[in-house]
């Protein structure tokens, strides 16, 4: 029998974790809305990702990779 090898078993993990995949959440859709709604969705972002990692959940993001696609992505 062939395994397939899964690059989330190499991660570090706390017992129990769950393992966000890059990229999530997305906020492409934002962007026509005005600049301070997009602020709003970064601030948005930023609470969410701490509250889950809070939770216990890791990322394989890391932090400052994710502020920068999150500021790409809202045009900020």
């Amino acid at each position: 029998m062939t395994t397939t090898s899964n690059p989330f078993q190499a991660l570090p993990q706390r017992t129990g974790a769950k393992i966000i995949p890059t990229g999530w959440p997305t906020y492409r859709a934002m962007r026509g809305q005005p600049e301070s709604v997009r602020w709003q969705f970064y601030e948005f972002s930023k609470r969410l990702r701490a509250a889950l990692e809070g939770h216990g959940c890791m990322f394989v993001e890391g932090y400052d990779q994710f502020v920068r696609r999150v500021c790409e992505e809202l045009q900020l």
